[in-house]
This record gives C-alpha cells, sequence and structure tokens, in this order.
C-alpha cells in the first residue's frame, strides 16, 4: 500500500477504519507507517473497575490496537500470533493514555512488537506482540476506499 506524505500507510488507516471495536471503545489512531503506530484512548466511567481504576482489558486492547495498525502498516494483513502485558501503574477514569507501537524485528510472515502505554509520561504498561501475516490476504481496496471516506469525514 502506499505511503502519505506524513509517513502514514493507507493499509494500516484502512484496518483501523474497519475496527468497530477500537473506534467503539473511542481509540483515535494518531500516526501509523512503517512498523510503528500511536493510538489514543480516554478512559471513561465505563471502564473503570471495581477497584476506581481502568480495568487492564481496556489498557490491553489500547495497546493490542496500536500493535495491530504497527503491523499492518506494512500492507499485508497481519494478526496476532500472541501477546503479553506488564501492567506498571494504574490508569484512572479520564486519564488519557498514549499506545506507542514500534517494531522489533519482523522474519519471514512473523513479527515481533513493543507497544508502550503512557499516561502524559507516566508509565502504565509495557506490551510484547507476536504477528503472523496471512497468507495470501492483502487490506481490501473496499477498506481502503471506506477508510478514505471515513477520513474525509471527519
Amino acid at each position: 500500500m502506499s505511503s502519505t506524505p506524513d509517513g502514514d500507510t493507507d493499509s494500516a488507516r484502512a484496518m483501523f477504519a474497519s475496527d468497530a471495536a477500537s473506534r467503539g471503545m473511542g481509540m483515535d489512531l494518531l500516526e501509523a507507517g512503517d512498523g510503528s503506530a500511536v493510538v489514543r484512548m480516554t478512559v471513561t466511567a465505563g471502564m473503570v473497575n471495581g477497584h476506581g481504576i481502568a480495568h487492564g482489558g481496556y489498557v490491553f486492547a489500547l495497546a493490542d490496537s496500536a500493535f495491530a495498525c504497527a503491523c499492518n502498516s506494512h500492507g499485508p494483513a497481519t494478526v496476532a500470533a500472541g501477546a503479553d502485558i506488564a501492567f506498571i501503574a494504574p490508569a484512572r477514569e479520564g486519564d488519557v493514555l498514549t499506545a506507542f507501537a514500534r517494531e522489533r524485528a519482523r522474519y519471514g510472515r512473523s513479527g515481533i512488537y513493543d507497544v508502550t502505554v503512557l499516561h502524559g509520561k507516566e508509565l502504565i504498561a509495557e506490551f510484547r506482540g507476536r504477528s503472523r501475516v496471512i497468507q495470501n490476504h492483502l487490506i481490501r481496496d473496499d477498506q481502503l476506499r471506506d477508510s478514505l471516506d471515513v477520513e474525509g469525514a471527519r
């Protein structure tokens, strides 16, 4: 897929535009390109657990979405083969979390990506994802077209 002048790849944007789960949690794709991505999400009242802190599943979902955008920035459709997360500090309602994903290695159809989740400068979590390219499957032209329509509507 082609890259835009600011370095974003159409394939990652197309995939994210079709990702109802991430958008439904209020995530925004800020950057994507060449094995990296930045995704932001605000912790809402509905994301807070019984301890008054952000449920870990939402922090994981944010990191996973940034991972997905980074590994799909190369063009071929890529899915998670596995992932793990270390929760370092709690996030709270109203916190704006930013996930920074970066490619560590890509070999054959596999890859390893690290994602750091921050609230401002505070480290919230560290995530490591393992990716796998789906054979003979690219981001579809209709997904790319729809993503460009969604971007234009903002």
